[in-house]
């Protein structure tokens, strides 16, 4: 086999291997899942500027993010075989807690959570 051919035959099999991983982070992407939602007060009224966290169980690890005008939050990439608590807070009222479970299947959760916000 003489150099030329070598190369060629290691481009094919880098070409191969490229593919291959391509192939498995988009697989790995569609499994990704996404938890959104609103935040509401007691009235149903959305709360923008609320902060809702989402911790996942398993590595204690804790995002955090406000939501938009419209009361609505938003979580993506987040691994299907975690298990994780959120709730939200604004001005020293907090929301209940909620559970996304490893066994939901689902790949778009949407859980809408309520803040009784305190008398001024």
């Amino acid at each position: 086999m003489n150099m030329r051919q070598r190369i060629c035959g290691l481009v094919v099999l880098v070409s191969l291997f490229a593919a291959v991983g391509v192939a498995q982070d988009k697989k790995r992407e569609a499994q990704l899942r996404t938890v959104r939602g609103i935040v509401t007060d007691k009235f149903d009224s959305p709360l923008s500027a609320s902060v809702v966290f989402l911790k996942n169980v398993r590595t204690n690890s804790v995002r955090s993010s406000y939501t938009d005008d419209t009361g609505s939050y938003r979580f993506s990439g987040l691994d299907p075989n975690a298990d994780y608590e959120l709730h939200a807070e604004k001005e020293g009222a907090k929301s209940q807690t909620r559970t996304v479970s490893s066994f939901d299947s689902r790949k778009d959760i949407v859980l809408n959570l309520k803040i009784d916000k305190k008398k001024s």
